[in-house]
């Protein structure tokens, strides 16, 4: 897949904290994420058409999900980014603390068994951004603190959806998109839980 390279929005206006989060290399770019032998996913689409049911994203929203070694989902959390510089550091530890919130940890483990997948919905086209870089920085660094396997990042745009650095992608779901329903082969999982205010990141609750 050929990627090309786009302004993020939290990045129109330079600031320090930006040259400080890319100095500090708490961006990852495609290939750099390309090369960290992230698992595939079976059945992107499916896993998308889920999370994006349950928790009917909005741009700026963020979610965070955690798979056991068949794809099926144990929990999930959303929650709204806030208008701020993208900061990988700071998407660590808004994504590490929704882990905590819906998921024990798995540190006891000599291998991760569970893997943890993140779709963020944004504004603009399928091309990566620093902030989605500041995003996958922010997903292996939690992954390796919650004791799990660090899965894809996942975007959802008007264009529809895209796991970057694998190249696979559809239009639907998107964001202007209905939700569809569950498959009617299996029972949808429990309700996934949100996160509390302690978090500078804003929360909101969204399975309904």
């Amino acid at each position: 897949m050929t990627f090309g390279f786009a302004p993020s929005p939290a990045a129109s206006t330079s600031t320090s904290s930006d040259l400080s989060a890319t100095t500090l290399g708490r961006v990852l770019e495609p290939a750099e994420w390309a090369a960290a032998g992230i698992p595939l996913l079976r059945n992107p689409r499916e896993v998308v058409s889920g999370l994006h049911s349950r928790h009917r994203p909005e741009p700026a929203t963020a979610i965070v999900a955690v798979l056991d070694p068949d794809e099926r989902l144990r929990a999930s959390a959303s929650f709204t980014r806030r208008t701020s510089p993208a900061d990988g550091w700071m998407f660590r530890n808004v994504l590490l603390d929704q882990l905590r919130r819906v998921i024990p940890h798995d540190l006891r483990r000599r291998t991760p068994v569970r893997t943890a997948v993140l779709l963020y919905c944004r504004e603009g086209d399928a091309r990566w951004t620093e902030e989605d870089g500041a995003w996958m920085w922010g997903l292996r660094d939690a992954c390796t603190l919650h004791g799990l396997r660090c899965g894809a990042y996942i975007t959802l745009t008007r264009d529809g959806w895209q796991v970057l650095g694998e190249g696979r992608g559809g239009r639907r779901p998107n964001v202007d998109s209905a939700p569809e329903p569950f498959a009617t082969s299996e029972s949808p999982p429990p309700l996934p839980r949100t996160g509390g205010a302690a978090s500078d990141l804003l929360r909101r609750a969204a399975a309904r």
